[in-house]
């Protein structure tokens, strides 16, 4: 099931620094961002293996997400954010704002065999 981790973040008058150490529940072969989007929703697809944890380290956005039984959506508005998404997770992304940079860290290299486009 999709769940949100807080990324720790130390903080002083010089700013903030987030760090992604011994958190991630996975080995990261992948990594990406997304941005520049427009009112499109991104997404549609769930994975075979694929872990992913997705952080918006810019402006924000919505993640819906299904995981066959549960069905939310988790709003990610601040870099200290992290999304882990499961395999079974059938997610879109959307409501970007026009600054958004939504960064994902994916436990398996790009495999197009990987996606799984049906709905629950």
């Amino acid at each position: 099931m999709a769940h949100l981790l807080s990324l720790k973040t130390f903080t002083d008058k010089r700013g903030n620094l987030t760090v992604i150490e011994k958190v991630i529940p996975f080995d990261i072969k992948r990594i990406f961002y997304i941005y520049g989007v427009d009112d499109s929703v991104r997404g549609g697809h769930r994975h075979v293996k694929t872990i992913q944890a997705a952080i918006c380290i810019k402006g924000s956005c919505v993640i819906y997400n299904d995981d066959g039984v549960k069905q939310e959506e988790f709003v990610l508005d601040s870099p200290d954010k992290c999304l882990i998404l499961e395999p079974k997770d059938w997610h879109q992304m959307h409501s970007f704002t026009p600054d958004a940079i939504l960064m994902v860290l994916a436990s398996e290299n790009f495999d197009a065999a990987d996606y799984i486009h049906d709905k629950y």
